[in-house]
């Protein structure tokens, strides 16, 4: 029986905030970080991975500090820190000594601040579409124009938040009517409408990690979209280059979303990709 929203939905004190998530599944720890998108959560980003690699590892599907059902707290700077920080005291409240990693977007951010600061408790890391330092895009690229306006005056609204996902993936016809409307009512919480985390008029920028690349030693898979036009692929070329051990998997039509607009592939690649011996 496929597993559940409801069925899996947890909280916990982690440290001086409450953090929701999900969890599914025995093993190896698998802790996969959504992105940081309007009415984004690790459900919503994970749902059509988290059966496959349940059945493998222990998943834990955080929602981050600002998102979802977790606690909103301001966060005056650092994001990426803040992000790391809390997802050590997640692990910390869970007894999780360590684990491997998928992060997406703002999640492969928050993973590789992660490793950075916490080198000792990760393990193999995945990252779609991870801030890099984009070579050729302008900036901010499309994508990220969309999410910068989302809260701006006149506010949310169901059309801000259809042409942000339309650009997020690469089939727009797969994004239903269902889909939308979860994402919107996640969106316009009245404590995030107040206090966006992502915003033009409250710029919050995630700090510059390509300057640390070359310290993370951790074996790393680099997965993207070939066709996003949020963290554009050129984001990966300096990780390519900079990362001691990596490898880079690119998927045709596909954007920003691998994980969900190619999840069968995605889930055999980097179930295997966790799982190898060498």
């Amino acid at each position: 029986m496929p597993l559940t929203e409801e069925a899996t939905s947890k909280f916990v004190q982690a440290g001086p905030i409450k953090l929701h998530y999900h969890e599914a599944g025995r093993g190896p720890t698998l802790i996969m970080i959504h992105g940081g998108g309007p009415g984004a959560g690790g459900w919503s980003n994970y749902r059509r991975n988290v059966d496959h690699f349940a059945q493998r590892f222990r998943v834990i599907l955080p929602d981050l500090p600002c998102f979802a059902k977790s606690d909103k707290p301001k966060i005056e700077s650092g994001l990426l820190a803040y992000m790391a920080k809390s997802i050590r005291d997640l692990m910390d409240a869970l007894d999780i000594p360590h684990a491997h990693f998928v992060g997406n977007s703002l999640g492969g951010g928050t993973t590789l601040k992660f490793a950075l600061e916490y080198p000792d408790r990760a393990q193999r890391l995945v990252l779609m579409g991870a801030p890099g330092l984009p070579i050729f895009t302008p900036m901010p690229s499309e994508g990220i124009g969309h999410l910068l306006e989302y809260y701006e005056a006149p506010g949310p609204s169901m059309e801000k938040l259809r042409a942000f996902l339309n650009v997020m993936v690469y089939d727009t016809s797969a994004l239903t009517d269902q889909l939308i409307k979860e994402r919107y009512a996640a969106s316009i919480q009245p404590d995030l409408v107040a206090n966006p985390i992502l915003s033009r008029s409250r710029p919050l920028f995630p700090e510059p990690l390509w300057k640390d690349f070359a310290k993370i030693k951790h074996r790393t898979l680099l997965v993207w979209g070939r066709d996003d036009r949020t963290v554009t692929l050129d984001n990966s070329f300096l990780m390519l280059n900079q990362l001691p051990d990596v490898r880079l998997h690119v998927f045709g039509k596909c954007g920003h979303w691998a994980q969900w607009e190619k999840a069968a592939e995605f889930n055999r690649l980097v179930a295997d990709f966790l799982s190898s011996e060498d």
